[in-house]
């Protein structure tokens, strides 16, 4: 048996079911209704529902969580959207006991997203305003569809809880995330894993499973925690002040660019601009009314093509901004020496004058623990020297930062064992020397000669298979691991000729978007005979999966 790419690359199935539960919810609070958000929520949220799905279930005001008064709103029932946080908890009873002292009376309601928590609620008793609240539920939006391949938790702090704090509850909610797609999909019969949070994961998603109705096959790879990586991949960010884009697969060109490494978008966007421009010259060569009348048919699509053209070229404009700086060039070669291990065992000249010019503290972070993870560690003179660096620099405060980064396995000092990596690095073929990145032929492209770690385990996880590798995945961190879960005989199906195979690709921790690109680049071969859906717990690039782990100053 098994699961169809285009069923599971369809993400309507999964939106609806998440938006059904979200309509039961609204209609439990009889009458007009307004919505405080947790900003956070708010796009998320806006990926399955959009202002019209809540305009028809008496939805007529929304508004930000903060703090004070709530604008005035007429209105029989207030409704908080919010993540389980304690400081929103005191925001919630600020607006809760203003709206009573203002009268009339109204029906509140909170909805915790994913998950209730005795912890706020307790909160909320304590303010004196738990019994406010009419309907306390929690709405478990455990997977959300952000394209047709890529489904994300947006947990923010799942790395840091399960590699911090020990705590687990975001693999219980990435095994309900994968119980839901196992409902709408079918059943998933082979499940591959690398590391001791993948093997947590699996458990609870067997067991959870034992219960669970059976439907059709996909082949999944779970978590792997990624290293940190340079930041070469094609995610972009538009400058919110002017305007905000929503890109996905469904705009043509971002669909043909946004897999691409930085240094050929130009090309292709010339290429577009040269086809658009001839398009809008056919005109003149209309000279029937059946030739005017095809050209003006087909001027919506092309006036949206040019407007598309004109948001991506101004977006690759400001890319190229940053991408031709000396400091990114300079940024780039320590990054890319690290990767193929040139000078990673003393302290290095660049971060020093990064830290004596007080660059921003998470691009120092993210190049000693880039230096620490490519050597399996720094020597002992060398950790202290950074670490005092940077603390008389960027302050004493950031301690605490320093001792996650090192109880997460990023900074470290050697141990007097063997440096791993280089075997690593030449078994698996993480760098490349000779890549193309106009015209690709190795996932390596997507950071200009690093193949990431993760995505050369899942390629070689489908051809030839991971036994030719054990002795490198004893190496790397965690167990490595394989279940099977059996499929009733009628649901066991063969794929017919041509048809690719499908595997899920689960990131716990995180993913970025170059490694999402090297995943689509699998898909994409013509011989691969695999095609690659991704979930994940957060999405995120470098500075971000940095950001989570710093603890905030004093």
């Amino acid at each position: 048996s098994y699961w169809s790419a285009k069923k599971i690359q369809s993400p309507n199935v999964l939106r609806e079911a998440v938006r059904r539960e979200l309509r039961e919810f609204l209609d439990k609070c009889a009458g007009s209704k307004a919505i405080v958000w947790d900003e956070y929520l708010t796009g998320p949220f806006g990926l399955i529902a959009q202002y019209s799905l809540l305009k028809e279930h008496e939805v007529e005001k929304m508004f930000t969580l903060k703090g004070s008064r709530l604008p005035a709103a007429d209105v029989k029932n207030i409704i908080f959207f919010v993540r389980p946080r304690l400081e929103l908890m005191d925001i919630i009873a600020e607006n809760v006991l203003s709206e009573d002292r203002r009268g009339p009376a109204r029906d509140f309601h909170i909805l915790f997203v994913p998950r209730r928590s005795l912890l706020c609620e307790q909160r909320l008793k304590d303010l004196g305003v738990l019994g406010s609240f009419i309907h306390r539920e929690e709405y478990s939006l455990d997977l959300i569809p952000f394209d047709g391949d890529l489904l994300s938790m947006e947990s923010e702090g799942a790395f840091k809880e399960c590699y911090l704090e020990g705590d687990q509850t975001s693999l219980y909610h990435a095994a309900k995330g994968l119980m839901t797609l196992q409902a709408l999909y079918g059943t998933i019969p082979q499940i591959f894993g690398k590391g001791e949070c993948a093997r947590v994961r699996t458990n609870c998603f067997l067991v959870v499973n034992e219960r669970s109705l059976t439907g059709s096959q996909n082949s999944i790879f779970p978590p792997l925690k990624f290293a940190p990586k340079k930041q070469g991949d094609s995610g972009k960010d538009l400058p919110t002040e002017a305007k905000k884009l929503q890109l996905n697969s469904a705009e043509e060109l971002y669909a043909e660019i946004r897999d691409k490494n930085f240094n050929a978008v130009g090309s292709v966007l010339s290429k577009k601009a040269k086809i658009i421009s001839a398009a809008f010259e056919e005109r003149h060569n209309a000279k029937t009314v059946g030739e005017i009348k095809q050209f003006v048919s087909q001027l919506p699509h092309m006036q949206a093509a040019r407007g598309s053209l004109a948001n991506h070229t101004s977006i690759a404009e400001l890319i190229k901004d940053v991408t031709t700086s000396e400091d990114f060039f300079d940024k780039l070669t320590v990054e890319q020496e690290f990767m193929s291990g040139i000078d990673t065992d003393k302290v290095n000249n660049y971060i020093e004058d990064c830290i004596a010019q007080k660059h921003p503290l998470i691009k120092v972070l993210r190049l000693v623990c880039l230096q620490s993870v490519c050597n399996s560690g720094l020597k002992q003179k060398v950790l202290d020297y950074y670490k005092r660096e940077i603390l008389q620099t960027y302050g004493y405060e950031y301690i605490l930062t320093l001792n996650n980064l090192e109880k997460a396995g990023l900074l470290k000092s050697q141990t007097g064992g063997r440096n791993n990596y280089p075997t690593i690095r030449k078994t698996l073929r993480l760098w490349m020397d000779d890549v193309n990145e106009q015209n690709p032929t190795d996932i390596s492209y997507v950071y200009s000669g690093y193949a990431p770690l993760s995505v050369r385990l899942a390629q070689l996880l489908s051809r030839p298979g991971w036994r030719s590798i054990e002795e490198v995945l004893r190496i790397l961190p965690g167990p490595h691991f394989e279940e099977r879960q059996p499929l009733p005989t009628g649901l066991q199906k063969k794929r017919q000729p041509g048809e690719n195979r499908v595997t899920l690709v689960f990131f716990l921790g995180g993913v970025t978007f170059a490694e999402i690109a090297a995943l689509r680049f699998l898909s994409q071969l013509e011989d691969g005979g695999t095609e690659y859906v991704i979930a994940t717990t957060k999405l995120m690039n470098g500075a971000s999966w940095i950001e989570a782990l710093m603890e905030k100053p004093f």
